[in-house]
């Protein structure tokens, strides 16, 4: 499993950092990536939170090494894979990942890329300056999630 788990995660990692720089929404100092939000979802669903949140560290990490992301991808790819899977765990039905994922990343992680955009960055944006656009973002990689992930093409990893 765990060998099986590591190449899952590679694979949605190399999509994830391959993938940066070509579906994006600009929000001022940020860039919303759906593709990140889809791969949040996939990765609670099929691996859980720890591995989620890992996935979407290294994702975040590599896009800000290669210019594709910000320093604000980080508060909110990890907060909403971290609640995607958390709520996977507890209620084990993918609408539930999709919830966490969009209630962390979109609410909590726009909040928190706010405090990080005013006190690291200088931004004079409001607190809600971030919160939309990261829901778009978020509601879309989940919906688009939800939709992989109903039609099968995972049903091998799925079952553990």
């Amino acid at each position: 499993m765990k060998t099986k788990a590591l190449t899952l995660s590679a694979l949605l990692i190399a999509i994830g950092t391959l993938s940066a720089h070509l579906i994006y929404i600009p929000a001022g100092v940020s860039k919303c990536f759906p593709v990140q939000h889809a791969i949040n979802v996939i990765g609670a669903v099929l691996l859980g939170p720890e591995y989620a949140t890992c996935i979407a560290f290294v994702i975040s990490a590599l896009r800000n090494m290669f210019g594709t992301g910000s320093l604000l991808a980080f508060p909110g790819s990890m907060i909403g894979a971290l609640l995607a899977g958390v709520t996977y765990s507890h209620i084990r039905k993918v609408p539930a990942a999709m919830a966490g994922e969009v209630v962390g990343t979109g609410i909590i992680g726009g909040l928190v890329a706010w405090v990080i955009a005013t006190t690291v960055l200088g931004s004079k944006a409001a607190a809600w300056f971030f919160v939309p656009p990261f829901l778009v973002s978020t509601i879309g990689g989940s919906i688009i999630a939800g939709l992989l992930l109903k039609t099968g093409v995972f049903k091998s990893m799925m079952d553990k």
